[in-house]
């Protein structure tokens, strides 16, 4: 499930992210899963009325996947000093929401005004999203799903997941739900949740086993990297078991790092090992049951 922004036609894209995924694979000497097993939800093109040229990401896409192992100077990029300043602020805006839109760069009040629109479904687009995607997870049957959700992609996944129980009465059973440069912790997104009026563990979703939050150093995104305290360990009497880890996002565009990328997330050793771990198990249990 990716994020905010335009995306490439939904095959390319689709395609690209599972390369990514692939080569974090082999970084790690672990098989690929079978090509069918990999769906992408595309839902950018109708949000936004238009699809983005892969040809401005081909070049950034290939070099990563030539190497995908974050070097020294993408680690010291990822933390320069304008960047500490500024997720210092946002840190600041976290505990008072009103304030980020005074400090936000042009890119951030975008996202935060794409953010807002879906929050409000005045045109109902945020409904047929997760409808959307509520079908596609429906129509898998019975079948072990692992759930990526990538930036407002993660957002979504929660909010679908919560409708499916909550409004629809049937949850969706996940066995691994797997975010990245997720800003599910941040106050100003919590209280844009379709569940953030409900008490206690009616925020929460039924069906999900375990949660995995990957958080790259550098993410403006994901500026409050663990949700464990969010939405685990704030109810005594929630069985979610949520596991933050920080990782380094290898993918450059035009030369500079972007720490918040979807393909040098996917393309990352910690992604992988948690992705080819999950399928072994399911793999294993399925030819156990056989």
């Amino acid at each position: 499930m990716p994020g905010l922004m335009p995306k490439p036609p939904a095959d390319i894209h689709r395609n690209a992210l599972a390369a990514a995924l692939a080569a974090g694979l082999d970084l790690i000497g672990a098989d690929p899963a079978p090509a069918e097993a990999f769906e992408l939800y595309s839902w950018t093109g109708k949000f936004y009325g238009e699809d983005r040229d892969y040809e401005l990401d081909r070049a950034s896409v290939d070099t990563l996947l030539a190497n995908p192992v974050a070097a020294a100077d993408d680690i010291s990029e990822a933390s320069r000093p304008g960047l500490r300043l500024q997720r210092a602020l946002f840190r600041i805006g976290n505990a008072l929401p009103f304030l980020i839109p005074h400090f936000a760069t042009d890119r951030q009040r975008l996202h935060i005004s794409d953010l807002n629109r879906y929050a409000r479904d005045r045109d109902g687009c945020a409904s047929t999203i997760r409808e959307g995607l509520k079908t596609v997870l429906a129509d898998r049957g019975t079948a072990p799903l692992l759930l990526i959700g990538h930036s407002m992609g993660s957002i979504i996944c929660w909010d679908a997941l919560w409708e499916s129980i909550h409004r629809d009465g049937e949850a969706i059973a996940v066995s691994l739900f797997l975010t990245m440069g997720s800003p599910l912790g941040q106050r100003y997104v919590q209280q844009r949740l379709i569940s953030y009026r409900d008490r206690d563990l009616r925020r929460f979703p039924d069906g999900i086993e375990r949660w995995v939050n990957l958080a790259a150093v550098g993410d403006m995104t994901s500026l409050d990297q663990r949700l464990a305290n969010d939405f685990a360990a704030r109810f005594t009497d929630n069985t979610l078991r949520i596991e933050d880890h920080e990782v380094v996002n290898a993918f450059r565009l035009e030369g500079a790092i972007n720490p918040h990328a979807e393909y040098g997330y996917l393309a990352n050793p910690v992604t992988a090992r948690f992705v080819a771990d999950w399928w072994q198990a399911v793999t294993s249990r399925t030819t156990e049951e056989d």
